[in-house]
């Protein structure tokens, strides 16, 4: 047996935990501010609730994870946490009123390539709004994206794009409807293509010289030239595309902040279930090639997946914790700080130190406990090793006088305390820490 981790899978150490665990923070903070309440959702689902929006060629399908149950079940890993939240709102449609706001911070799994900043089990932490129609709530979103992002000290760019609009821009070259999707995951590789890999793709999926030269046409043109370009356009995808584009054009000028955002009319994010606008955030200077964040709107999932004659409107947003984490990795920030404050060494007082460690837990320290019996001159080394910067030793004379010494490791200066004045080890620490 070969010991090791699945490809794509991987151990995070305390450190490297922490600098995760501070990530969440700041999202969960922010997801709050902005009136997001937690959820949890289930990681195993029934396959066909995951693969029931997508046609075969969807490369979300190729990287799902399949499984049986003992009773022959087909089911499989959530890829994502969009579709285990239009579940939600159906099972529990009844006793939620709307909108409904929730953020979900969760393992997901992908059988996809690896590499820097995409792995196979990742967390993602999204933040979903369904009974809100409009780009009002969308301009939100994208305010979300920048202010958390400022507060972890990542600059990024937002791209967006209408799915609608690409629909109709497709449609608009003479393709038919059933290769629009097709199209669509051809289109949104563009930029990643050269003019010729883009134009022999296009042909081995049926396309002729024609509709690939209007399609490269339409799609290196601005919003600008679009909307004079298709100012009198009767094709209804179009219109709707470029309404919304529009409007949220002009939410994001109001907010002055579109020096963050771009419009990029090949955006298209993989899932077939978006109907309006897409989102993806990268980050400014290209430290990461790979998206840090992406989302859009998806009136339509909930909307089926209920099938009760209302419409439940939905768009939301997903923040790559593994990709914001290798961006922060090496920030100066968080050079390694230690766990504990205070390290207390027994010398026969096991039952007095643990006492004394949960009462100076109980003050909001961080405590830990030698209890390997080591001698004094290890347990400091230890100590030191750890980087902890205090330690008390705690014998049998410092529980007859009632004192004791407490330790500065930086500088070996030593302070005398009575067990009566343990707030006094709290002002020290805490003014030595801040």
């Amino acid at each position: 047996m070969k010991i090791q981790n699945v490809k794509g899978g991987y151990d995070f150490l305390p450190q490297e935990q922490k600098i995760r665990n501070y990530i969440n923070g700041v999202l969960k903070e922010t997801f709050e501010e902005y009136g997001y309440g937690p959820i949890e959702t289930p990681i195993l689902c029934y396959f066909d609730m995951l693969s029931g929006k997508y046609d075969e060629q969807n490369d979300i399908l190729k990287e799902i994870y399949r499984l049986r149950d003992q009773g022959n079940r087909e089911l499989g890993l959530r890829y994502d946490l969009t579709v285990p939240f239009a579940k939600l709102i159906a099972l529990n449609k009844n006793q939620l009123k709307m909108p409904f706001k929730r953020y979900e911070i969760a393992k997901v799994f992908r059988d996809g390539p690896v590499k820097v900043g995409r792995d196979r089990e990742f967390t993602q932490c999204d933040v979903d709004v369904v009974g809100l129609s409009g780009q009002m709530i969308e301009a939100e979103l994208l305010n979300l994206y920048i202010n958390a992002f400022k507060k972890l000290n990542i600059e990024i760019v937002i791209k967006y794009n209408s799915r609608s609009l690409m629909s109709g821009l497709i449609l608009d070259c003479g393709i038919e409807e059933e290769l629009v999707s097709t199209v669509v995951t051809v289109v949104d590789k563009m930029e990643k293509l050269s003019k010729e890999e883009f134009k022999d793709q296009l042909k081995e999926i049926g396309l002729n010289e024609e509709q690939i030269t209007k399609l490269l046409e339409y799609f290196t043109l601005s919003l600008e030239e679009l909307n004079e370009k298709l100012k009198d356009t009767n094709n209804e995808k179009v219109k709707i595309g470029l309404e919304e584009l529009n409007k949220l054009d002009e939410y994001i000028k109001g907010l002055k902040i579109d020096e963050y955002c771009v419009f990029t009319s090949t955006l298209a994010r993989g899932q077939d279930y978006y109907t309006g606008n897409v989102f993806e955030v990268y980050e400014k200077n290209k430290r990461l090639t790979g998206s840090i964040g992406g989302g859009g709107r998806y009136d339509n999932m909930i909307t089926e997946f209920i099938d009760d004659g209302t419409s439940y409107p939905a768009v939301g947003i997903s923040f790559g914790l593994t990709s914001i984490y290798e961006l922060l990795k090496n920030d100066a920030r968080f050079e390694e700080v230690p766990q504990v404050d205070l390290f207390i060494i027994p010398m026969n007082t096991e039952i007095e130190s643990l006492n004394l460690a949960t009462k100076l837990r109980n003050l909001g320290l961080k405590v830990e406990l030698e209890m390997s019996r080591k001698k004094v001159k290890k347990s400091l080394d230890f100590a030191n090793k750890e980087k902890i910067p205090f330690v008390i030793v705690l014998g049998e004379e410092e529980i007859q006088n009632k004192m004791f010494k407490l330790k500065d490791m930086n500088t070996s200066e030593q302070v005398e305390i009575s067990f009566d004045d343990l707030e006094k080890i709290v002002a020290i620490i805490k003014k030595i820490s801040v």
